[in-house]
């Protein structure tokens, strides 16, 4: 079967991003989740730690002066309010810098009482994507942090958790300032960033987020050590399923998945990112187990009626309505539950709404679950209607052993399989 790009092809080179601009990796401090318990948050970071100390390469060098930083920022638990909650609480390493508590689609916060309305991505490979812009050329809107693209950097990213009330509910920068000025590191601050930074809370807050998206430029959110990186090297193989999955996961004709999630190395020699960071509406349904929509009033007006709009809601574009942003693949078996609102617990029950959404009859109720579903036999209505991309999936006519292909290629992503990147051999 023939390699395809389809209508994203512009962004399956992804022209301008090299894979090769990170930073060595280093040993990270074990996060603290969120607890209520001191005594549990000390039996879970000793957890952690042995869990930890199986995925650090071995070979790893130091971070720069700025990336320690960010690193200390990044896990530290004393930045929210109350204190408890890091960036790690939803983003943990071992998770492939997603949440690792599975019992809820969505995270909570600082306050434990309190959800928010989306399954927290992956902070891995984000550094890669470009500053959110409007691409004139193909008519679509690429780049940018968050599912709906509302920071247009990754440094602007890290700001918004720290103020988020159902996050780390910090009541302005300058609180968040004053906490990392009391901090064990803060001599680290003033070395990066001099210390005439405490006078100027904009400055420092600036300054704060910058470490940060230092951190998550560097080989600890960046690994290419998967199974599959191995294999374009040479220095690894893929099991005849697996070779069938990427046939059929690169066809057109088939699963057209590198449409948007390209797997091959680009033009100028970078790795495959398996994302183009464009924009999309799946048609995915809405999720009767994400608890927003049980939140009080003052989180939550709308209750049961909230729609998630995405890019269409932050632009306020009736075309972009229900588009979330194309995420990376890499590490997508560690990465579960999947979708902007957590609506699939598993990835072959994603490959199989990809191949019959447009297939199957509807669902009578738009809020059936994921199981639920699968056991009739249909799917529920889209969360948003408008928009919904017909062109590239929904009946891609894929049988039930090309869907298991698909997911045992998708499996051959999770890094680890080697302690660093691999490189070409003399």
């Amino acid at each position: 079967m023939g390699y395809s790009f389809h209508k994203h092809e512009r962004f399956a080179f992804v022209k301008t991003i090299t894979a090769e601009s990170c930073m060595k990796q280093a040993v990270f401090p074990v996060p603290f989740p969120r607890a209520n318990s001191t005594m549990l948050r000390a039996a879970v970071a000793m957890v952690l730690l042995l869990t930890l100390s199986n995925m650090i390469p071995s070979a790893a060098a130091p971070l720069t002066t700025k990336q320690r930083l960010g690193r200390n920022l990044f896990f530290d638990t004393n930045l929210s309010t109350p204190a408890g909650q890091s960036c790690a609480s939803c983003h943990a390493p071992e998770r492939a810098f997603t949440d690792p508590d599975r019992s809820s689609p969505t995270s909570a916060g600082a306050n434990p009482d309190l959800r928010g309305s989306r399954n927290a991505p992956t902070a891995m490979y984000m550094a890669f994507s470009p500053r959110f812009h409007f691409d004139a050329d193909e008519g679509l809107y690429l780049g940018g942090q968050f599912i709906d693209g509302r920071a247009p950097t990754l440094k602007a990213q890290a700001k918004g958790p720290f103020l988020n009330p159902i996050e780390m509910a910090n009541g302005s920068p300058a609180e968040v300032v004053e906490k990392v000025r009391a901090a064990s590191y803060a001599p680290l601050v003033e070395r990066v960033y001099g210390a005439g930074l405490w006078d100027n809370a904009t400055r420092a807050y600036d300054a704060i987020a910058d470490a940060i998206a230092a951190f998550e430029r560097s080989e600890v959110f960046n690994r290419f050590t998967s199974r599959y990186d191995y294999f374009l090297y040479g220095q690894a193989s893929l099991t005849t399923r697996e070779l069938r999955g990427r046939a059929l996961f690169e066809a057109a004709d088939k699963g057209n998945c590198a449409a948007c999630h390209p797997s091959r190395p680009t033009r100028e020699g970078g790795r495959p990112l398996f994302t183009d960071f464009s924009y999309d509406n799946l048609g995915v349904p809405r999720n009767p187990a994400n608890p927003f929509y049980r939140q009080p009033a003052e989180v939550n007006p709308d209750g049961f009626e909230f729609v998630d709009e995405g890019l269409g809601g932050v632009l306020k574009l009736a075309a972009e309505k229900g588009k979330m942003k194309v995420p990376t693949l890499r590490n997508i078996a560690r990465t579960a539950p999947y979708m902007h609102n957590g609506y699939f617990k598993t990835l072959r029950a994603v490959v199989d709404f990809y191949n019959t959404r447009d297939v199957k009859p509807r669902c009578l109720d738009p809020m059936t679950a994921e199981a639920e579903a699968l056991a009739a036999g249909c799917w529920p209505a889209p969360e948003v209607t408008a928009n919904v991309n017909h062109d590239e999936l929904g009946d891609l006519g894929l049988t039930e052993q090309e869907v298991d292909d698909i997911v045992a290629f998708l499996k051959t992503l999770n890094d680890g399989y080697g302690k660093t990147r691999p490189t070409l051999r003399n």
